[in-house]
């Protein structure tokens, strides 16, 4: 679906600004529900998207958040497979299905630097940035429109964050789209582009449970990743630079294991995230599209699917939920109660030469995409 065209760069007030003119597709089929208010009184809404084999999803203009996805289990009965909530106030104080940047996981110290200049973020998770920092780009409210082409329709989101924002340099325009095809293929498409040399690196933060929402644990959920090495992190979860095997070790997905088979053994990793909370590099090519991660769920017969441009996945297995957040179906979400497939570049980055680059020049356009694929075994 070509929804991002005619980019091109403005001059407003000696600042430079990105224009970019879209197509104006009609809505279409595609739905659009009143969800709530922002603290500042804005409205909320949530954009449902669907086809003819009875997947439905809805997106939030609230970070761009993924509210739910309806999937047929094996006999033909949907559940939502997507963690989250019936309220806009869970939303504007978790990050569940949400569009993640300007920086998606952990910097370390807050900072980096860019041609000598040092730049410090704000420090979100202990002495560390995290997910973009304190007003990341899941609690900002984006402009939203639905489009539609042909049988597949979907939301176009678009959000211009500041020079400075987070601490950032650079004025950055993005644009994400969320589109829903004939094939049961959810796919997100990223493109930003900056006026200022900066850093991005942007993903979704859905939690799942191929179950359902509110069903249970997630430890029978059987998980691939087509990845021999992980990035070993110091007890902050900071990389260190090493790149590890997954060899004899309960990080190695190469061959399909369930998720809770040996989540708490004694292994270091394991021990400094409670859990599987860890970065997967992928052995594709980098920036070549190709499949991140399969996960499939014995009960329902469900199988996810994910594909990407981008060179590695974090898996976190919800080890921190604690029950005081209560999803759509009443139920609170405890601990391992879904998990995260969050495709993006390496954490800490900037900070890493050796790391695949996270800059973003001026004038050049970040292009990341993203396919969710769902089937029934």
């Amino acid at each position: 679906m070509q929804v991002f065209r005619n980019w091109r760069w403005g001059l407003t007030a000696g600042i430079a600004v990105i224009l970019l003119l879209g197509s104006d597709a009609e809505a279409g089929n595609v739905q659009v529900e009143h969800f709530g208010f922002m603290p500042d009184g804005r409205e909320v809404d949530v954009y449902v998207l669907s086809n003819d084999n009875g997947i439905q999803v809805k997106v939030s203009n609230l970070g761009g958040a993924v509210v739910s996805i309806m999937v047929p289990d094996q006999s033909g009965h949907p559940d939502d497979v997507a963690l989250g909530f019936d309220d806009v106030a869970s939303y504007y104080t978790s990050n569940f299905g949400s569009i993640i940047g300007r920086f998606a996981n952990r910097i370390a110290d807050g900072r980096f630097t860019l041609d000598g200049q040092s730049f410090t973020l704000t420090r979100n998770n202990g002495d560390n940035h995290i997910h973009g920092g304190i007003r990341g780009f899941d609690d900002v409210l984006w402009s939203a429109k639905p489009v539609i082409q042909g049988d597949t329709v979907g939301v176009e989101l678009s959000y211009y964050s500041q020079d400075g924002e987070e601490g950032y340099p650079g004025n950055l325009f993005v644009r994400v789209v969320y589109s829903l095809g004939a094939e049961n293929n959810l796919s997100v498409e990223y493109k930003a582009v900056t006026d200022q040399k900066t850093v991005v690196n942007l993903t979704n933060h859905s939690y799942f449970n191929l179950q359902g929402e509110g069903t249970g644990k997630i430890g029978d959920h059987v998980i691939h990743f087509p990845a021999s090495r992980y990035l070993e992190v110091n007890r902050e979860m900071i990389p260190t630079g090493e790149m590890k095997s997954v060899q004899g070790t309960p990080m190695d997905f190469t061959d399909p294991h369930a998720i809770g088979e040996r989540i708490d053994q004694d292994y270091p990793a394991l021990n400094y995230g409670m859990g599987y909370d860890h970065f997967w590099v992928l052995d594709k090519p980098a920036g070549k599209f190709g499949l991140a991660a399969r996960v499939i769920e014995p009960t329902s017969g469900r199988v996810m699917e994910i594909y990407t441009t981008e060179p590695g996945v974090q898996f976190y297995t919800g080890n921190h939920m604690d029950g005081n957040l209560v999803g759509k179906s009443g139920v609170p979400y405890t601990k391992r109660s879904g998990f995260a497939l969050e495709v993006q570049h390496h954490p800490d980055a900037p900070n890493h030469p050796d790391f695949p680059s996270t800059v973003l020049e001026s004038g050049e356009m970040y292009t990341q995409k993203t396919v969710y694929k769902f089937r029934v075994q």
